[in-house]
């Protein structure tokens, strides 16, 4: 089959002084089928950002003043944008942050915003727009009597309402304007006090939200929890996760701020209210605890188009069950203009487009942060961050790259040594061809742990595929030992032969004319990788 990307082999080599039992943090697995590329991270208790290789080794990092809150992105100019913890004490929840900055490739801030007060505080997640705008998510504090005139059935003397704030940043003179704004509390539901705002049928407006849904004590004003937040560029909307809910949402970004207010207006001629939700449908009076799909979910953003399962929806599914957790593709039930299909009842679908779970379940188990990226070569890169995980999955299901974060929240793990205090928000690939990486060497500075002694390599072997080319003949394949090779108008003075994990067992065999024969009798039994000058063939080994 051919793959999307030049195929490059890795080599994984432990040496004498080192054993795989010893290992903690770092590169535990990286082989053929993994997406080449620099993976980037930002770890929670870190003010550091990293950018790794394949092989788990530093190419670049960089130095903030502040932790991220939550999230961290590599733009194509290649600018970091991050989130970053003030540490407002109105805003103590998990995830508070309270504003974001951008540093320049050497780590100089080159632009800076604040949201954060007593009334408000950024949080968890913000995303770069195509229009060079900043989306973001905002606490906005309501008070009790705010809460109880809402229609509030229970409520300490603040609760935490939710906003998403559109954002012109002025790279020139620092700062920047709200261009937009979208908040929850003008799209409300409740029927609980006739006499109070927003009564009404909960069950027949699945567009509005509903106050009193999933309440929390009086004590914890955390009502909705939001924790990502993405765009659609095609149709102009944008996605939230809404942790507390188990759902994903949709509004529409079309409207003026005016409009986002109401219930009519923009694109799609509803204003703010939600134009698609789903995952929990007892958020809005119907289905069942049965009909429930999502639970407590993180990252849920649209795939891209060119991507495998372009225009579905991938989502961090963290309390699927009381010890596991799933990553999950959903095919919402969308026309080309961007109009959802609801005829009552719950939301469509009524199932996942695609799931991943461990073999074992409780073997991936997330209760909360992490996320998932749909690569090019159709590869899913998942994080696991409470543990520090990231790892890559084939097309099949199957790991074919795993790496734990080193870095805690106090110091950098020593090989070997217990792991704590190493969660990370998310991780994301990016390619070595980003447009990013323009002008900057990426060349290997260490691994980011201390004590590592293994080694890995990198055999770039330049092919789009592995080949079946008819004019070289390979056999008999697979083979029990000796494989016989024959060839007519193709140079064939150098053969080399590797494992699936790129360890380069045979270096050099010289061929008599256009034969020759292998002995692979003394080697195990699996796949092995036959390399000519400019063709790789899968050979077996029985």
């Amino acid at each position: 089959m051919k793959n999307l990307l030049a195929l490059t082999l890795f080599a994984f080599v432990l040496n004498a002084q080192y054993s795989v039992s010893q290992q903690t943090v770092g590169l535990f697995s990286n082989t053929i089928d993994s997406y080449d590329g620099y993976t980037m991270f930002g770890p929670i208790g870190s003010k550091n950002t990293y950018l790794i290789n394949n092989c788990g080794e530093k190419v670049h990092s960089w130095e903030s003043n502040y932790r991220p809150a939550l999230s961290t992105y590599l733009l194509e100019n290649g600018i970091l944008l991050r989130t970053r913890n003030t540490g407002n004490a109105n805003f103590a929840g998990g995830g508070s942050g309270g504003g974001m900055e951008m540093l320049d490739w050497d780590g100089n801030v080159i632009w800076e915003f604040t949201i954060s007060s007593n009334t408000q505080c950024q949080h968890h997640d913000i995303e770069y727009m195509p229009n060079g705008n900043i989306l973001a998510i905002v606490w906005e504090a309501k008070t009790q009597a705010e809460a109880t005139q809402a229609g509030r059935e229970v409520s300490g003397a603040t609760l935490w309402s939710e906003k998403i704030i559109e954002i012109q940043p002025d790279l020139i003179n620092g700062g920047g304007t709200i261009v937009w704004e979208w908040s929850t509390w003008d799209h409300l539901v409740q029927d609980f006090d006739s006499t109070k705002d927003n009564f009404g049928t909960i069950s027949t407006s699945p567009e509005l939200v509903n106050i009193n849904f999933n309440y929390v004590a009086a004590t914890q004003p955390d009502w909705l929890h939001f924790n990502a937040v993405a765009y659609n560029p095609e149709f102009d909307q944008i996605i939230i996760s809404n942790h507390s809910f188990s759902e994903l949402w949709v509004i529409d970004h079309s409207t003026t701020t005016a409009q986002a207010a109401t219930h009519s207006g923009g694109q799609y001629n509803k204003g703010g209210d939600l134009l698609y939700r789903w995952g929990n449908p007892q958020t809005y009076n119907q289905g069942s605890s049965s009909d429930q799909l999502l639970f407590r979910q993180h990252d849920t953003h649209w795939i891209a188009d060119s991507l495998v399962d372009g225009g579905k929806i991938l989502v961090f599914n963290n309390q699927v069950g009381t010890n596991y957790s799933q990553v999950n593709i959903i095919n919402p039930p969308v026309d080309a203009s961007g109009n959802y299909s609801y005829s009552g009842g719950s939301y469509a679908p009524s199932a996942f487009d695609w799931t991943y779970e461990a073999p074992v379940q409780s073997n991936f188990n997330a209760p909360n942060i992490s996320g998932a990226q749909r690569l090019p070569n159709g590869n899913t890169l998942i994080c696991s961050g409470p543990s520090g995980k990231f790892f890559e999955l084939d097309s099949a299901k199957n790991i074919v790259w795993e790496y734990v974060n080193p870095v805690s929240q106090s110091t950098i793990i020593t090989q070997g040594n217990p792991v704590s205090q190493n969660s990370v928000f998310r991780s994301h690939r990016y390619p070595p061809n980003f447009s990013g990486f323009a002008g900057q060497v990426l060349l290997p500075q260490g691994y980011v742990e201390n004590g590592s002694t293994f080694t890995c390599n990198l055999y770039s072997i330049g092919i789009d595929e592995i080949s079946t080319n008819p004019s070289l003949l390979i056999y008999p394949n697979p083979t029990d030992g000796m494989l016989k090779i024959e060839g007519e108008n193709i140079d064939l003075n150098k053969i080399e032969l590797y494992t699936i994990l790129g360890e380069n067992v045979i270096q050099s065999v010289q061929l008599n004319n256009t034969k020759s024969t292998i002995d692979l009798t003394n080697l195990p039994v699996g796949l092995y990788l036959l390399k000519t000058e400019n063709s790789v063939y899968k050979v077996y080994k029985n």
